[in-house]
């Protein structure tokens, strides 16, 4: 190869280390190209990507990255599956390599703090960052939603206190005595 495709693909690693948040480094050894395109593309579907790199070139690229506790794990035929969100890369790597032993996760870093093999496969069963989202403004609209109940409760007893009084009312007029029905009212 080339040094000048070298120093492209070294400075596209560097791109991808200093803009994304999570990085996952993997061993492929006997990943066949369909099971490879397989898990491409499950990373795709994720928000994730899913890239073989040649070791030498990946420890050059996270050299001065806030991965560059990485570099150690760069040994036989690597693979990184990265991604923005924190959870999605890990996500399907660790499901990919729970069906399929030819995929090792080796460990990886989120944000620049090193992850082992537990780890990642720990943020992998966090929920996606859209689920956590949805639960946030789920908790957040919850007393809103409850503190307006509380405030229609006394209205609509009020209201239902005068229905029923006006109900009772009705009722009553109609089999209320009258004056004129009592013959001892009239004397005078």
């Amino acid at each position: 190869m080339e040094r000048l495709r070298k120093e492209e693909i070294v400075q596209a690693l560097r791109g991808i280390f200093e803009s994304t948040n999570l990085v996952v480094v993997t061993q492929f050894s006997g990943l066949s190209v369909a099971e490879a395109s397989d898990l491409r593309r499950q990373m795709r579907a994720a928000g994730a990507t899913f890239r073989v790199t040649k070791n030498r070139l990946a420890k050059r690229a996270v050299e001065g990255t806030s991965f560059a506790g990485l570099a150690d794990l760069f040994t036989g035929s690597s693979a990184i599956a990265y991604s923005d969100d924190p959870v999605a890369a890990a996500r399907v790597a660790v499901a990919y390599a729970k069906d399929n032993d030819k995929l090792i996760i080796l460990g990886g870093a989120l944000g620049g703090a090193a992850l082992d093999r537990r780890d990642v496969r720990s943020l992998a069963e966090l929920p996606s960052l859209d689920v956590l989202r949805a639960r946030l403004i789920g908790l957040l609209n919850q007393p809103a939603s409850k503190l307006a109940a509380v405030l229609n409760a006394p209205g609509g007893q009020l209201a239902r206190l005068l229905n029923a009084y006006s109900e009772k009312g009705d009722s009553a007029s109609g089999s209320a005595p009258t004056d004129d029905d009592n013959p001892d009212a009239h004397q005078d």
